[in-house]
Order: C-alpha cells, then structure tokens, then sequence
C-alpha cells in the first residue's frame, strides 16, 4: 500500500505565503510523476501543479508566479511553495503521485486526503 500525507494547509492573509507537504510512504519502489490540485467549493478539482522526477514543472496560468513546486526524491516528498496568496486560492489541496511499488511492474496514480488552504482577512 501507498501513502499520501499532505501537511500545511491553514489560514493565511492575502498577500501571504504557505508550504504545503506531500510525503510519500509505503512499499515504495519508485515515485514518478507528483503533483498538487485544489479543488474549491462547488468547483471542480483542478490541477495547480505538477512535477515529474527529473524535475520537469508545469503550473496552471493562475498560480504562476506564485506558487512553486519542488521535490526532494531521497525522501519522496513534493513541497508546494505559495506565494502572494489570494482569496480565489482557497481549496482543498490534494497531493497526487504515480508510483511504482515492490510488488508490481506498473506504476499507479494515488491521490492524498487534502488540506485545506483558506486565504482570507
């Protein structure tokens, strides 16, 4: 089995900053591609941005800028950097990875629990 724990989330004014946290864990064998989507209230979940593992990065055109994706591989854990936080970017944020365990020869896409970022004054 796989793991996603996302960690971070919180309230912050505009104009602030948040780091979300997404640690994989489990029987891992190889993590793939991570990724970060949100998903706000009466919306639908959207992506806010990925990474694959040689470190390639693609954002959705409301967040670039802003917000920065990274990973430490060694640890199998993705970091969402957030900044100049805005109202519109108050969701649920949900971790996302493709990962190949130790039992089979195919990578599956999991998805985290979410954390909830609300930006408000």
């Amino acid at each position: 089995q796989v793991q996603l724990v996302e960690s971070g989330g919180g309230l912050v004014q505009p104009g602030g900053s948040l780091r979300l946290s997404c640690a994989a864990s489990g029987s891992i064998d190889r993590v793939y591609s991570m990724g970060w989507y949100r998903q706000a209230p009466g919306k639908q979940r959207e992506l806010a941005a990925t990474i694959t593992g040689d470190g390639s990065t693609r954002y959705a055109d409301s967040v670039k800028g802003r917000f920065t994706i990274s990973r430490d591989n060694d640890k199998k854990t993705a970091f969402l950097q957030m900044n100049n936080l805005e109202p519109e970017d108050t969701a649920v944020y949900y971790c996302n990875a493709d990962v190949r365990t130790r039992r089979t020869s195919y990578a599956y896409n999991y998805w985290g629990q979410g954390t909830q970022v609300t930006v408000s004054s």
